[in-house]
């Protein structure tokens, strides 16, 4: 096989792809929403490390965090692809961002949900000592 064929394993390819993932996440952070999302992570995994969480809270702390970064990485993407098409307004195009933002959204209302349903009974027993 020829040694440019994208189906062999080479180190130079991996090493590239991974630099630019690392410029994408590099990218994400200068984007206020990421921001926005990564200063929540703070706040929960600081919670979550003062109230103790268990093992298992943690692994679903970590999903939804982490599912955050990757659907707000996912709608900037797409944004920009849709802004990149056309600067004009069209319907279709508005729907793809609202689309995408609308998937955030609705991830970020599970993230609340199950964020109160993890930690009120946690902070009701040290504030209240139910």
């Amino acid at each position: 096989m020829a040694s440019n064929d994208k189906r062999t394993f080479h180190w130079k390819r991996l090493l590239s792809s991974h630099r630019f993932a690392l410029e994408g996440i590099r990218l994400a952070i200068d984007e206020p929403n990421f921001r926005f999302h990564m200063a929540a992570a703070v706040v929960v995994i600081g919670m979550g490390m003062w109230l103790s969480l268990a093992k298992m809270e943690w692994v679903v702390v970590l999903f939804l965090v982490f599912g955050m970064f990757v659907l707000e990485m996912i709608n900037t993407a797409i944004e920009k692809t849709v802004d990149l098409v056309t600067e004009e307004y069209h319907p279709l195009a508005k729907q793809a961002k609202d689309l995408a933002a609308g998937a955030v959204l609705l991830y970020a209302v599970l993230s609340v949900i199950v964020g109160l349903i993890l930690f009120v009974p946690k902070l009701m027993e040290v504030f209240l000592k139910i």
